[in-house]
């Protein structure tokens, strides 16, 4: 169901997730400006999770648009993925809280927003497949 709105929705949360936090910024320093890809070789483990959280988003974002037979379980699929993304919000305000050096200028970069962003689509995208799965409801109603 390319045609769908959802699919729409569902493609732009995967490609805000799985390419758009590689190329834009998640903070910088005086120093440095740090990416997605650059945590990998953080020594802290909570700062590994970031690079891992958005992936995992835009795996699940892809995933749910080849559900589209199966409206219930891309519906879960959705509430996972938005659940993934709150984590990962919470992990980036928290690492964001906790930077050290932060005696420095640092800027926030636009990636923190990002998971945001893709909550927002996400919820769009499940109302659009509820809606989906009550249309289809109503229709067999009157058979």
């Amino acid at each position: 169901m390319i045609q769908r709105i959802q699919t729409l929705y569902l493609l732009v949360a995967g490609i805000i997730s799985g390419g758009l936090t590689f190329v834009f910024n998640l903070w910088s320093t005086a120093k440095a400006t740090i990416f997605s890809l650059d945590l990998f070789q953080a020594a802290s483990l909570v700062q590994k999770i970031i690079p891992v959280s958005f992936i995992i988003s835009a795996l699940l974002s892809i995933v749910t648009i080849f559900l589209f037979k199966n409206r219930q379980l891309q519906f879960v699929m959705g509430r996972l993925n938005i659940l993934t993304n709150l984590i990962l919000l919470g992990v980036l305000v928290y690492v964001s809280l906790t930077l050290s050096g932060e005696a420095a200028v640092s800027e926030k970069g636009i990636g923190m927003f990002m998971p945001v962003i893709s909550i927002v689509l996400l919820v769009l995208a499940n109302k659009a497949i509820k809606k989906d799965e009550d249309l289809v409801k109503s229709v067999d109603r009157l058979r």
